[in-house]
């Protein structure tokens, strides 16, 4: 056996050792499975607050947004209706126990927050925001951008997923609030979608 074909073969059982060892890639459940979801003309949303280390681990790799004044929102959409949906004109809000909102913060503007400088954010639980130290920025992981929803069109029988950020803390009383779904070709917008959080 010639030697460059021995150290290919070292080389991909090292590749499949190491690719066999790592956790199990993230994937979103169905929509309907989540214990706060909703029905409205045949779209089925779902969402789930992914504040805990646990749940952050799972999606996130080493860091925890919330940890640095980030509200993680998984959100899934099923589309059970005829009509393909666009999704590009999708606003997300949180809507706090009083009423107070805070619009979601694009995805790619994430990594350049600062916990101090959060005028519109709600406050969350006394100690919980991590100041940002450090030349690398936690908040510029590949998974905050990769992991986003970004979908701008959602095919019948299709499902989109990704994950919304907003600059709170989780608090009892919560909602999400989601508007600007349209049919595709008429152009007609969904009714909203206001999903409790907690």
């Amino acid at each position: 056996m010639p030697l460059t074909f021995k150290r290919l073969v070292l080389f991909l059982s090292i590749t499949a050792a190491f690719a066999a060892d790592k956790e199990t890639p993230f994937r979103p459940a169905p929509a309907g499975s989540y214990d706060h979801h909703l029905v409205n003309q045949q779209v089925t949303i779902g969402v789930d607050t992914y504040h805990t280390p646990e749940k952050a681990k799972v999606a996130f790799g080493k860091v925890n947004p919330y940890d640095y004044g980030v509200l993680p929102v998984l959100v899934v959409i099923q589309n059970d209706s005829s009509q393909t949906l666009k999704l590009d004109r999708l606003k997300a809000e949180y809507v706090g126990p009083n009423r107070e909102r805070v619009e979601a913060t694009p995805a790619n503007q994430v990594r350049f927050l600062k916990p101090p400088e959060r005028p519109s954010a709600i406050p969350g639980p006394v100690g919980q925001i991590k100041a940002l130290k450090g030349k690398k920025n936690p908040l510029a992981e590949w998974e905050i951008e990769g992991r986003a929803l970004s979908a701008q069109l959602l095919p019948p029988g299709q499902t989109a997923s990704g994950f919304l950020y907003f600059q709170t803390g989780l608090q009892g009383g919560s909602t999400l609030y989601l508007n600007g779904l349209t049919e595709a070709q008429s152009g007609k917008e969904l009714l909203f979608f206001e999903i409790p959080l907690k």
